[in-house]
């Protein structure tokens, strides 16, 4: 990856954020960490709010590059990656590929699959299928979740058949299909990647009884433990975050979520690729336990979108 050490050679850039998903929330706030974050090292950075004034920006002749926070649909799942491939404007993160297929759960986990990565059984459900025979088929307990969604938002955990109507209902507000995953009753773990490398793993420890909306976002009693594990444990971790990271297309930076069973084994999620940044974000945690605070990873972030310069 090209270094660059003048904040002008990176032009004008449009930090992405907010957008209609269900993440908008998440996505300005990450937003605003990065903006004040460039700004601070010299880089020409300006907000746009979603794609619409996002292409009309570019139209317009603003904007040199972008800085990618449009977390969830549309930002995080290739719509805004094709975008600016046709337009010739380089971007953060992962290409229209990898964005796409780590953005569609049921395809990762499918490809994680066909390669012989560890990730927990499902079944994959369109709207009107039988629920109750998935279930059957998997055994209690289970996730239910949207396939397109982040941010834990309408995943609910299952462990009796009667709680199954509402969390279908739950996960149905949203697009796509639905994903009903056999739960992994363990320890849960992210691992953030930076130039196709793993950083420290970290450990997640609520304070309630799972990682949900609220204690990732909101709650300041969740202990986030970095690294999360140590010797060939860490190692086989990070390495096996690598692997899924690559898999399925993505590039750049991300995150990948892991649990890890009463057993020690080590079971895939998901693929994060433009994930959160702010203050209780995960990457931005792991990023500082190997000397790299919130600003040069910024700066590293928008480092990678160099390589993605048309050729002229």
């Amino acid at each position: 990856m090209k270094r660059v050490q003048d904040p002008a050679a990176f032009g004008r850039v449009a930090v992405a954020m907010g957008g209609t998903s269900a993440e908008r929330a998440v996505s300005l706030d990450s937003g605003a960490g990065v903006l004040a974050a460039l700004r601070s090292l010299g880089v020409e950075a300006f907000p746009v709010d979603g794609i619409p004034a996002l292409l009309a920006a570019v139209a317009a002749g603003r904007v040199d590059r972008v800085f990618n926070v449009l977390h969830g649909r549309g930002g995080e799942d290739g719509v805004l990656q094709g975008a600016l491939d046709a337009l010739g404007v380089p971007y953060t993160g992962s290409g229209v590929l990898g964005s796409a297929l780590a953005m569609d759960k049921v395809r990762s986990k499918q490809v994680w699959q066909a390669l012989g990565l560890p990730t927990p059984a499902f079944v994959r459900l369109t709207p009107g299928e039988d629920v109750r025979a998935a279930v059957k088929a998997l055994g209690l307990p289970v996730v239910v979740k949207p396939s397109h969604e982040g941010s834990s938002v309408g995943i609910t955990r299952v462990f009796a058949e009667g709680q199954l109507e509402e969390a279908v209902a739950l996960a149905a507000r949203y697009d796509g299909e639905l994903l009903i995953e056999r739960l992994v009753q363990g320890e849960e773990f992210t691992v953030g990647i930076l130039d196709g490398e793993a950083l420290p793993s970290i450990r997640i420890v609520p304070a309630g009884e799972y990682y949900d909306y609220h204690a990732k976002y909101v709650a300041e009693t969740t202990q986030y433990l970095c690294p999360g594990l140590s010797g060939e444990p860490e190692a086989a971790m990070r390495a096996l975050a690598v692997l899924a990271f690559e898999s399925v297309g993505a590039s750049g930076w991300g995150r990948v979520d892991i649990m890890r069973d009463a057993h020690g084994h080590d079971w895939l999620l998901e693929v994060n690729t433009a994930p959160g940044m702010t203050s209780h974000s995960l990457v931005p945690k792991a990023a500082l336990a190997v000397g790299i605070d919130y600003q040069t990873l910024c700066w590293r972030v928008l480092e990678g979108s160099v390589d993605r310069e048309p050729r002229r």
